[in-house]
């Protein structure tokens, strides 16, 4: 014979557990903490190559968006791109009696003018900021630094945001 089905339900119910959740909260609470923590309001990501050891800084500015021009001691790149390698140098390298990197200053030119053209097309386009965000190997001369600003000034980059590591106050 079969049991009623009243009596099947009631031994089947099981007794209410209570469960403590507080160290799953404490967790939480320190992935939010870690993940504001290192949190980039800037929006800007910066692949530093090898060979670049930055300089540091206290400044809380964040760098602006702006063409990327990376220096080591022996190459320079442009938004991630190889202008210039020392290893093997065009026969024309400088001009304006040593003063304008040729190469580096074709790239920017072309640049420019990329962004002046898709400036006149679209109504929504960003402008053309001349802004260079210069990430230099710290332990480069300052006459090297000046021909560089000098070719970046020529291309019609005349805003210079110098990107250093941020060290903590």
């Amino acid at each position: 014979m079969r049991k009623p089905i009243r009596k099947r339900i009631k031994r089947n119910k099981k007794d209410i557990i209570d469960v403590d959740i507080t160290s799953l909260l404490d967790i939480l609470v320190i992935l939010l903490v870690f993940l504001l923590h290192s949190y980039n309001s800037s929006g800007i990501v910066i692949n530093v190559p090898t060979g670049i050891e930055l300089p540091t800084s206290i400044s809380p500015t964040p760098s602006t968006s702006g063409v990327m021009i990376q220096v080591s001691a022996s190459k320079i790149w442009v938004d991630n791109e190889e202008v210039l390698n020392s290893e093997n140098l065009p026969s024309r390298t400088y001009d304006y009696g040593g003063r304008r990197i040729i190469p580096l200053f074709d790239k920017l030119v072309a640049i420019k003018n990329k962004v002046k053209e898709v400036e006149k097309s679209s109504p929504q386009a960003a402008k053309f900021s001349g802004v260079a965000n210069l990430i230099v190997d710290k332990s480069l001369k300052y006459s090297y630094l000046k021909k560089i600003m000098f070719t970046c000034a020529e291309a019609g980059f005349k805003t210079y945001k110098f990107v250093v590591l941020g060290e903590e106050q």
